[in-house]
């Protein structure tokens, strides 16, 4: 079999395929059309047997806990694996992180009005033998409401060569410099990038201070053993620092090291807006098909930040393992809250993803 591609050329070829779904309407006929997770409990949503693929996910959910985007849990298993393949926090899955929903547009994921709360999700998930889909609810005390579409294809048989759908959520409060450590820094340092002292410029040690020459102490976006190739991330950083002084959150080089290789990869950026495909500190909320800014921050980028790439036309390929890092600003100098959902597909079995945080370690930190 060879797949059947999807574009605005190829829908006039016939193709040996059916369409199916699951959601969560009303099998009485009535209007109730949700499920309701108690805290504590997990739901399967689908168990849909192959060959075939998940190819459009609709969500949206409703809650009286705050963080209840953070503590719901979404999880995918393809062909009776052991460990999921997905395994993500309901809102970070779509780039709703931080608990925030925000409007925007990207060719593999979008949040739809109402301001953000319509979850989709066009990532082709394929299976040979059987899907599941589970929604865990790790609320504190609240129920969790969920309506959803599944949309699926049954296919004759499974294409060769096919790799499977994985994603995975990870956080890091990174610890970095004190403002103590700065200070002292400032009083004793050397003169900055630009000649200028850096008594005047303290920002100048986040920016400038130290050299990264190995990229260990970098945020680790993903971690993956096997073939296949990356597809893309969320970012979602919280500049935690209040002061007056510019306060910009980045300067943190990407590196993606392939296969194993040393520092320095092969695939070495040049600063965090850089990755994203956007430049000079932006302010601005953005979304293109594959880049974009969801949550820009407030005045002087302190708040809550939301980015995105999807490499669509771009996979990052890779043949034994892959490990997507992001310095936390210049040399990890920044101590902000990162936390970010990886998307990348691989062959099977997949290496084990780290536990995920327990519910109090997930939540964000106070609005």
């Amino acid at each position: 079999m060879e797949y059947a591609y999807t574009s605005l050329r190829s829908l006039m070829f016939q193709r040996n395929i059916k369409r199916k779904r699951i959601s969560s309407y009303d099998k009485s006929g009535g209007n109730k059309d949700f499920i309701q997770i108690k805290a504590g409990e997990s739901k399967v949503l689908a168990d849909i047997e192959g060959p075939g693929a998940i190819v459009h996910i609709w969500m949206t959910f409703r809650s009286n806990e705050k963080h209840f985007l953070r503590l719901g849990i979404l999880r995918m298993w393809w062909d009776e694996e052991e460990n999921p393949s997905v395994e993500v926090p309901i809102g970070d899955f779509f780039g709703g992180g931080h608990c925030k929903t925000e409007n925007f547009v990207s060719l593999p994921i979008q949040m739809s009005p109402e301001n953000g709360k319509g979850f989709n999700l066009w990532f082709p998930m394929p299976f040979k033998k059987r899907a599941v889909i589970s929604i865990e609810n790790q609320n504190f005390s609240q129920d969790l409401i969920v309506y959803f579409y599944i949309d699926y294809e049954l296919w004759p048989e499974f294409p060769e060569n096919t790799l499977y759908f994985h994603s995975q959520w990870r956080r890091e409060i990174a610890k970095g410099k004190s403002e103590e450590d700065i200070v002292k820094e400032i009083i004793s340092g050397p003169e900055s990038a630009f000649g200028i002292s850096s008594g005047f410029i303290m920002n100048d040690v986040f920016q400038f201070g130290g050299e990264n020459r190995t990229g260990e102490s970098n945020y680790v976006i993903l971690e993956a053993e096997g073939k296949g190739h990356y597809v893309g991330c969320f970012l979602f950083i919280h500049n935690r620092r209040e002061v007056d002084l510019f306060n910009w959150y980045g300067e943190g080089d990407d590196m993606i090291f392939i296969d194993g290789e040393k520092w320095p990869p092969s695939l070495h950026g040049t600063g965090t807006e850089d990755y994203f495909n956007m430049a000079w500190c932006p302010t601005q909320k953005y979304s293109a098909p594959y880049h974009g800014l969801i949550l820009p921050g407030e005045n002087n980028w302190k708040g809550y930040i939301t980015l995105y790439r999807f490499h669509i036309e771009d996979p990052i390929y890779f043949e034994k393992s892959i490990k997507v890092t992001i310095e936390k600003g210049h040399n990890n100098n920044r101590y902000d809250d990162y936390s970010s959902t990886a998307f990348w597909y691989q062959t099977e079995p997949h290496l084990p993803f780290p536990k995920i945080l327990d519910p109090i370690l997930r939540i964000p930190f106070s609005d």
